[in-house]
């Protein structure tokens, strides 16, 4: 029993390292990669449970988010407004980031490329982009009719 209580201090330990928190109107979040919600779904599965919004990223992309059963009937019954109100937070935020330095001096290289300079970096992002896949597509279909 000793070696699994040892076994699990490594395994919080590296948690903590992997994961980033967040506070997000007065809720917890944490984020974890595909390969670690993967492997640590068990994990997660109790976070959300318990009221933390686990949110999955691929690629350093937000791709999922994992809650329990109470915040989302909570999401369902939301009436517009509160939908608005999340919607504008989530484009200030994005307003926010896209206004930092780095994204500025990003911009302003992307004005002042030429052609060739342009498709280099348009190929670079189709690269660290997964290839769309036929299993890929389903998965995007919605599952409400």
């Amino acid at each position: 029993m000793k070696n699994h209580d040892t076994a699990e201090k490594v395994s919080t330990s590296q948690r903590q390292r992997n994961v980033s928190p967040h506070e997000n109107r007065g809720t917890r979040t944490v984020s974890y990669t595909a390969s670690e919600a993967k492997n640590e779904f068990g994990h997660l599965l109790e976070q959300a449970i318990h009221g933390t919004t686990v949110l999955i990223t691929k690629h350093d992309s937000p791709r999922a988010v994992l809650i329990s059963i109470d915040h989302f009937e909570t999401l369902q019954e939301a009436p517009p407004q509160a939908k608005l109100n999340t919607l504008t937070e989530q484009f200030d935020t994005l307003l926010e980031r896209m206004q930092s330095s780095k994204a500025r001096r990003g911009m302003a290289a992307a004005f002042r490329a030429d052609t060739k300079q342009l498709g280099k970096a348009a190929v670079a992002a189709a690269h660290k982009r997964p290839a769309a896949s036929p299993s890929n597509a389903a998965d995007k279909k919605s599952v409400n009719p």
